[in-house]
């Protein structure tokens, strides 16, 4: 019996110092010395140092003077972390419905003279409930309410958002998208 238990408990404190401390430790180095900012969370930070947020987790933001991204389901508090989920309800789902008019409802109340079809990812959560892009369509729909509230030429706007997209990941999956956080932090600072 002791054959056996003498050499389980060497393995199982070399797989333990291993996978627990070695492993992580290198990781980490490694993370930290080719990909510092992405492992440090993304993090974007004004002028003074403050930090605003991160570029991977969308934020919740209301002013109808600035770009709203996509509606979250993580609940209590929109745009949680830490309560990572999506909505789970299934197109025919009356709650979803009831969800999706109300959202359509809200945008066309804070810009009614835009008679263009609101983009689907502007009333419909993604399935993280995290996500901090929004389609170009969805910039591009936003853009004559901004505009007129901030008293800025709306072609400077399109082109704002045009600078700020990102294309396709590895020119392959996804479609051209902008990052909204991104998008209102240059939008600050036009305005200025």
């Amino acid at each position: 019996m002791i054959n056996y238990f003498r050499p389980a408990v060497v393995l199982l404190l070399l797989f333990t110092l291993l996978t627990g401390a070695i492993y992580p430790v290198l990781v980490t180095g490694l993370a930290q010395l080719l990909f510092p900012a992405q492992a440090n969370g993304s993090l974007l930070k004004d002028k003074q140092g403050q930090l605003i947020g991160s570029e991977l987790i969308g934020q919740a933001v209301f002013d109808p003077k600035y770009f709203w991204g996509r509606p979250s389901a993580t609940a209590p508090y929109a745009n949680n972390g830490a309560a990572s989920s999506g909505s789970n309800l299934g197109p025919t789902n009356p709650a979803l419905i009831e969800a999706v008019a109300a959202r359509v409802q809200a945008l066309k109340e804070v810009d009614p003279d835009n008679h263009f079809p609101v983009p689907v990812d502007l009333v419909t959560s993604s399935a993280s409930g995290l996500d901090p892009h929004i389609s170009l369509a969805s910039a591009h729909y936003q853009v004559k309410r901004i505009a007129k509230l901030r008293k800025i030429n709306a072609d400077q706007l399109q082109d704002l958002v045009n600078a700020n997209s990102e294309d396709r990941q590895w020119w392959v999956f996804g479609e051209p998208r902008v990052n909204v956080l991104k998008l209102n932090l240059a939008l600050d600072q036009m305005a200025r």
